[in-house]
């Protein structure tokens, strides 16, 4: 809009407002605090019907009406850490092999053609604790589906062909897997915390994925298929009669057998400077890194908060410091992290350019020593308790990611009221409570601080950080044509 006011308007605007009185900036109105929030609704998500055999198969049912479609999986225990350290990715190459090779009434081919003309989906793949089957389709072709995908479940026909195709692929990851550094970091972080031989850090190389064998993925096969199976299905049916077609499906397999117990010895990361050299970029990705805990901790509400007030959003302490003030990085996060069956890991992530690392690094630090010297507040508690519940709500906010959750919970052994008691065990934080976690669980003399970033660009050195020698990370990929060393002598 153009400007069209004269000098009248303007001197007889000026001369009004001397007439009013003077409002201090504490005084001024804020209308936008005056907007009422009404209370969280109450927690209660709708449940779904569980069913336990006597064989030891649980079923879940999930009724939903909204849409004419139904989806179901079949979760299977048993995964990448279960493996041959010898074939590692050997479940990865069965996740993709399993649904490709097809049955032995149908190849994974005609599959693909049948399932495409119905607008339908049956997919296997492989985790680290787990494989599974899983399957979508239109009302209408409910039980057809639901027959193919009980088919290959119980009758794979694993073909070699498709394994090569999979191995095919699986190396074409693994010789690109240093292209980006998020990547590497990632990765790389967690052999400093688990070590790089554990069932929780080792990666797939050209020489293990070449021993694999359809004869394995048979093996591994009939080896996981007697376990504990988690069987969900939601969407638009009547659970009367789907409870009678998952019954005579699964009520007459042998009882299943009990997961193996595991003994996992996690010792956290050796304190120092680790760098990985990659001169095709100009910023670098910081890394620090430690031993984080376990779900079943009953501090986890209490961590739950002290991470969102560390690093949780725009607010939090990190992104306050090392972003906003002083302008040191691209993106920030982290905290302490809680694995449902093993302790998960502790990271502080800071994307900073080249020049700004060391700086950086130390702010982040700074950060981290404040959270067991500098008290925390009931404003932050406060605004860590508003981003969580709100979220924690929104995270369960459709039928479908309830019955995701219950099955999480049923596969890891946790009570079936968990999301409601963690909610509730969310509201009673106090800040005596953050107080007490991060002095019990922050210590960042016990962390491992990982640079992935180009060498000549980072001035000063990482050797300004004054925490020893500077280790360098070889991550050269054995057996890839061309591959050059990543690593470096150290930083002078």
């Amino acid at each position: 809009m153009r400007d069209r006011t004269n000098s009248s308007i303007v001197l007889g605007f000026a001369f009004g407002l001397l007439l009013l009185p003077t409002v201090s900036p504490a005084q001024q109105n804020k209308p936008w605090e005056k907007i009422p929030i009404p209370p969280l609704h109450e927690f209660r998500p709708q449940q779904p019907k569980r069913i336990a055999l006597k064989n030891g198969i649980v079923l879940f049912l999930q009724e939903d009406h909204e849409l004419p479609f139904v989806s179901g999986s079949v979760l299977i225990p048993g995964g990448s850490r279960d493996e041959d350290p010898a074939k590692v990715g050997l479940v990865d190459l069965y996740g993709q092999t399993w649904r490709t090779s097809g049955t032995e009434k149908m190849s994974g081919d005609a599959m693909d053609d049948l399932l495409e003309s119905k607008a339908a989906h049956i997919e296997t793949s492989g985790d680290e604790n787990s494989t599974a089957v899983s399957w979508d389709s239109l009302k209408a072709d409910t039980d057809q589906v639901y027959s193919l995908a009980m088919d290959l479940l119980f009758h794979p026909k694993f073909d070699v062909q498709k394994l090569r195709l999979a191995q095919q692929q699986t190396a074409t990851g693994i010789v690109r897997r240093n292209d980006d550094e998020s990547q590497i970091a990632g990765r790389e972080a967690a052999k400093l915390v688990y070590g790089a031989d554990s069932p929780y850090a080792r990666q797939a190389e050209l020489s293990t994925i070449g021993k694999v064998t359809v004869a394995d993925l048979q093996t591994w096969h009939d080896r996981t298929i007697g376990g504990k199976l988690i069987v969900s299905i939601s969407g638009d049916f009547d659970s009367a009669a789907m409870e009678a077609t998952m019954r005579a499906t699964f009520e007459g397999l042998p009882t299943a057998k009990p997961n193996p117990v595991r003994h996992d010895v996690f010792h956290g990361p050796t304190p120092g400077v680790y760098f990985i050299n990659k001169e095709d970029v100009n910023q670098s990705h910081v890394e620090i890194v430690g031993l984080g805990i376990e779900r079943r901790n009953p501090d986890v509400p209490s961590v739950a908060m002290m991470n969102d007030v560390f690093a949780g959003g725009f607010a939090s302490r990190l992104f306050q410091r090392v972003r906003t003030q002083l302008g040191l990085a691209y993106e920030v996060g982290g905290g302490l992290a809680f694995g449902w069956d093993h302790p998960a890991t502790f990271q502080a992530v800071v994307l900073t350019k080249s020049a700004s690392t060391v700086e950086a690094i130390q702010q982040t630090y700074k950060v981290l020593d404040g959270l067991t010297t500098q008290p925390f507040t009931e404003e932050e508690l406060k605004r860590a308790k508003d981003n969580i519940l709100n979220s924690f709500l929104f995270r369960y906010d459709t039928k479908d990611k309830v019955l995701a959750e219950r099955v999480r919970l049923e596969f890891y052994g946790y009570p079936p009221d968990y999301l409601e008691t963690y909610k509730a065990a969310l509201e009673k934080v106090t800040v005596a409570d953050l107080n007490a976690a991060a002095k019990k669980y922050i210590h960042p003399d016990t962390y491992a601080v990982l640079v992935v970033g180009n060498g000549p660009e980072i001035k000063p050195g990482l050797d300004e950080l004054k925490m020893g020698p500077v280790h360098s990370i070889d991550i050269t990929i054995p057996g890839a044509p061309g591959e050059k060393s990543g690593g470096t002598e150290g930083q002078e």
